[in-house]
């Protein structure tokens, strides 16, 4: 499983002008099922961003993780993540799960990082969705879990 996640001020999705997510301080957390995940994959990846130490202490250092912040996360699914770029100019998603799976996986996954006690906002999985942000850094950070 894989993600991309960001350190925000603050998050939104909308889906047809509908606001459908948000979350004030926290994480954007995008979020793929790959092909061959393991059925712990979901949790896994909820644990280590939960315990991600990417937020400022006070000395400004990255020392402390969401769950010290008592922030929110927005997980919004994005197959994307999947691309494979090695060849020609048109990337290939041969390496994200099947719909099927991969929707399962992103559900395990909010609900896995709800268990840690963090609000979460979600975006629609398969859905055309607008993405806006404040990046607080900027800090992005990838994430993979065999």
């Amino acid at each position: 499983m894989r993600a991309l996640v960001q350190r925000v001020s603050e998050a939104a999705v909308r889906i047809d002008d509908t606001l459908v997510g948000e979350i004030g301080p926290g994480l954007l957390v995008f979020v793929c099922a790959m092909d061959g995940d393991t059925d712990e994959a979901p949790q896994k990846l909820a644990t280590k961003i939960a315990k991600l130490r990417i937020f400022r202490d006070d000395e400004g250092r990255m020392n402390r993780s969401i769950l010290d912040t008592g922030g929110a996360a927005l997980v919004v699914s994005q197959f994307t993540l999947a691309a494979d770029t090695s060849r020609g100019n048109r990337p290939g998603f041969s390496t994200a799960a099947t719909p099927e799976v991969g929707e399962a996986s992103y559900h395990t996954f909010a609900d896995a990082l709800k268990q840690h006690d963090i609000p979460i906002a979600k975006g629609r999985f398969g859905a055309d969705m607008k993405v806006s942000l404040i990046n607080d850094g900027p800090v992005t950070i990838w994430i993979d879990v065999p």
